[in-house]
Formats: C-alpha cells, structure tokens, sequence
C-alpha cells in the first residue's frame, strides 16, 4: 500500500490550519500543522515532510527567513501563503526559494491543484538533477555544494545563491556542453505551469551570469547560442556520494 505524501501546514491562524488539514486529508494526505517556525523545525526533524504551506507572516522568523534557511538544506517543495498578496511579496518569496505563491483569500481547491502539480514535478525530476547523487560539482575553477547549497569562487568566497539561481545552476552543471533552449530550461525549472508574474528565463540567466562574475557581454561560462539558447562551456567533476 502506498503511504499518503506528509504535507506540513505552517500558519499562525488556527482556523485555516484545521481547514486545510481536514481538506487535504480528505483529499488523501497526511498532514501535520504548526502555528510558527519553531514547531515547523521540530515536525521536519521527527519524519520526512513532501511539501510545505508556509505562511508568510508568523510570529518570530517570517515565512520569508523560513524559506530561505530551508533552502540551505533541502529541496522540500514550499507553497508560500500571504494576505497582502503584494506583488514584492510574491517575488521575495520565489527569490528565497519558494516554489509557488498564493495570496489570502485563496480557494482550496486551487491550492490543491498547485500542491498535485508541484509533488508531480518533483517526482518527475531526472535523477541526474537530484541533490543526492553528488556532494561537489566543480567547474571553471567554481565549486558548489549541493548539501548546504554554497557556490564557491576561484577565490574562495562564498557566492549566495537564491533558490532559482541554484537550480538553474544545477540544471546547467548535469547538462555541461549541451544547448538548452529556453522552453528546456522552462520546463526543468518548474515545468508548464507558470503565469505573467514568474521572471524570464532571460532574466534569471542575466542573474547567475552576475553571480559567477561571468561577462554579460562576452560570457565564458554560460554562453548564448543565437536562436537556440544558452550552454554551460565548461568541464564539469563531480566528488563525494
């Protein structure tokens, strides 16, 4: 029998956590609810989590701190939640590594479908892109560490990467030497599921380029094919399992 996938429910609200714990259990999950950062800690700790509704204000560490820390050390999903629904708000949120926003008031039939679609994505990931089959990923004198999500300059400096540039980044280093189009990159990202407000792949590009100090103009690491994407042209060594 397979066992239902453990959605945790982190809002400071005890009515909307005892709605949505009784809907998505009845949708077939397993949920835990907590009302702050600290008990969401505690239930990751106690068992594996699949996804995560993170509400963005919560006494002590916001959704926003939550995430990003999260981020440092897993690839749980997250679908962040706010009642101010600001524009701002919602890109802070996928900067931190959110994989999807709703606002308050929301219908919890549309954060269920969000919730199918990302566990479905996640589940679809190719092997080659998971955390776990490498420790290091060295290239062009760069290092990345896939555990605590560290990019390393030739330098030794520590470079942070958001949650997008890192699996951009990632995507990018398990496909070395290999033209990628934007609808590929698109697709590894977060899949067909975006909307007018996700940033371009353009843009988060022009964001990595600037983390590896890489020249916009003459780029070396992540070079532009003219009509059909964009390639990482570099060797790529993989240490530690």
């Amino acid at each position: 029998m397979t066992t239902p996938e453990h959605i945790l429910i982190v809002d400071d609200d005890a009515e909307i956590r005892s709605l949505l714990g009784d809907y998505l259990q009845k949708s077939g999950y397993r949920t835990t609810s907590v009302a702050e950062g600290k008990g969401m800690l505690a239930a990751l700790e106690s068992g594996r989590v699949d996804l995560i509704v993170l509400d963005l204000m919560l006494p002590g560490d916001d959704g926003l701190v939550l995430c990003r820390n999260l981020r440092a050390r897993s690839d749980i999903p997250v679908i962040m939640l706010t009642a101010r629904g600001e524009d701002m708000d919602r890109i802070l949120g996928l900067e931190m590594g959110a994989d999807d926003y709703l606002p308050k008031p929301f219908n919890p039939r549309e954060l269920l479908a969000r919730i199918k679609s990302i566990l479905r994505r996640a589940k679809a990931l190719p092997e080659n892109l998971r955390t776990d089959n490498a420790l290091h990923l060295r290239f062009a004198g760069w290092q990345l560490d896939t555990i605590s999500r560290q990019l390393v300059s030739p330098e030794g400096v520590v470079v942070p990467l958001s949650g997008s540039e890192y699996r951009l980044l990632r995507i990018f280093l398990n496909h070395p030497n290999r033209v990628l189009s934007r609808d590929q990159l698109m697709d590894l990202m977060q899949g067909r599921e975006t909307d007018p407000f996700e940033r371009s792949i353009d843009v988060q590009i022009s964001r990595l380029r600037h983390r590896l100090a890489d020249d916009a103009k003459e780029p070396t690491i992540i070079k532009t094919v003219r009509g059909e994407g964009y390639v990482l042209a570099a060797q790529v060594e993989a240490g530690g399992k």
